[in-house]
This record gives C-alpha cells, sequence and structure tokens, in this order.
C-alpha cells in the first residue's frame, strides 16, 4: 500500500445545507472533518485535505493532515480535485480521492480499497455498495493524475472515470453511497442510527 495517499475534499460551501456547514456538523462527539480526518489518519497513508480560503473553521478540524488552501473552491469539485493532486509528491503511485461527507466510511473501508491497489498498470478502484452501486472512494493510479489535475467544474472526475478501466470494491451496506449535503439527509441519517 505503499505510495498511495488519500484526498480529502472539503473546500465545497455547503450550499445545500440553508446556512449550515456539513462538515461542521456534530458525529460522535466531534465535527464530521475532524472525524473523517482521523479516520483516514488511521490508515497510517498520508492524508491531505483541501479545505475553502482561511480563516475557516474547517482549518482546526483538519488535525494533523497536509493542508491545501483552495482560492477558487467557488468553481465546484474540480478546483479541490486540481488542487489536491497537484499538491501530491512525485513518488505517489495512487490518490484516493474521498468527499468528506460521507460519515459512514471507515478506517477500513480505506484499507480494503487501498488493497486492490496493484500492478504495474492498476485499474482505477471505486468502492460501491453491497448492490453494486457506484459510489466513492476512488482510487486513482498516477497515469490520471495530469488528467485530475486538468479538470474543469463541478463534475468531479467523471471523465476520468468514463476513459479508464474501473474496477468496483463493494463495502457493506450503503457506506459507499451514503452523503449528507442536506439538513434533511442529515436528519434522517442521525434517525436511522
Amino acid at each position: 500500500m505503499t505510495g498511495i495517499a488519500i484526498l480529502l475534499l472539503a473546500a465545497g460551501a455547503s450550499s445545500r445545507m440553508q446556512g449550515r456547514d456539513k462538515l461542521m456538523e456534530q458525529v460522535d462527539g466531534q465535527p464530521l472533518l475532524a472525524l473523517m480526518c482521523r479516520r483516514a489518519a488511521l490508515t497510517g497513508l498520508p492524508v491531505y485535505v483541501t479545505l475553502p480560503r482561511s480563516p475557516h473553521p474547517r482549518t482546526a478540524a483538519a488535525g494533523g493532515a497536509i493542508q491545501v488552501p483552495v482560492p477558487d473552491a467557488a468553481e465546484g469539485m474540480a478546483a479541490s480535485i486540481r488542487r489536491g493532486c497537484s499538491a501530491l509528491p512525485s513518488d505517489i503511485k495512487g490518490v484516493m480521492i474521498l468527499p468528506s461527507d460521507m460519515p459512514e466510511i471507515t478506517t477500513q473501508d480505506m484499507l480494503q480499497l487501498a488493497s486492490h491497489f496493484q500492478g504495474p498498470t492498476p485499474p482505477v478502484l471505486r468502492a460501491a455498495a453491497a448492490d453494486g452501486t457506484p459510489g466513492h472512494p476512488v482510487l486513482f493510479p498516477s497515469r490520471c493524475f495530469a488528467a485530475l489535475k486538468a479538470l474543469q467544474g463541478d463534475q468531479g472526475a467523471r471523465s476520468v472515470l468514463k476513459a479508464e478501466t474501473v474496477q468496483p470494491v463493494p463495502l457493506p451496506d450503503r457506506r459507499a453511497v451514503t452523503d449528507l449535503d442536506t439538513p434533511e439527509a442529515w436528519a434522517d441519517w442521525r434517525k436511522r442510527r
């Protein structure tokens, strides 16, 4: 698993949260972003986190992760992916990209995805729900870095995924597809917990 970095995307505006910050919502007594950074750090892999322009409350929640400022975050997810991938050292062989609003993704899930990353030309690995629905995180080999650094807009890395062989890696239940970006989604998730 050496040579893999984790990139947590946390520079978005939480625009669907009606004034609240989804990444500062409390989960297990701490902000979601702090929890996700801690889970990523427990893998033993280097962790990078994209953040909005400082000062911002998320900065303190990022813990020991390597912080990557995204001054053009308003453009959308592509700006975070571009900036995050550009911050990676040249010896990184793969980057696991994970939106930070996915509270069910565990350290073990990240390790499970990383354990499938092998060979000189590995496929893109994409976590999936138990029923096969594609989700996150996604582990891109270094051959994809140039394309990731060239992304534009708010489509994430869809164009890169379309151009690559993608191998699904099922995770338990619906962990790979549970993202919380509205107050209603948060309320429903808390009720189900």
